[in-house]
């Protein structure tokens, strides 16, 4: 089974995050399938930069996000507007 989550390639003291998709079985820090973005909790405020195309293929595919994971996307990215909430432009 897949699952997003992070991995900390930061230094001691220097914490830093990549959000990356990887089998479950493995360890944290090991082996990886890709490299969808990463987070910066150091910075005011903290950044969060991720590929929402990639992110929502791999949700899409069955890969199921940590809960830090799914935390920091519902805090951090927004959700483009669905079609059915944009305004419909009719005949004036």
């Amino acid at each position: 089974m897949l699952a997003i989550r992070l991995s900390r390639p930061g230094s001691k003291k220097q914490a830093h995050y990549r959000v990356v998709v990887c089998e479950t079985r493995q360890a944290t820090e090991g082996r990886f399938v890709e490299i969808l973005g990463n987070y910066n909790p150091r910075t005011v405020p903290a950044t969060l930069n991720v590929n929402q195309e990639r992110i929502a293929h791999w949700l899409a595919a069955g890969a199921r996000p940590s809960q830090t994971v799914r935390t920091l996307l519902a805090g951090h990215v927004t959700a483009a507007p669905s079609p059915a909430a944009a305004p419909q432009a009719g005949p004036q």
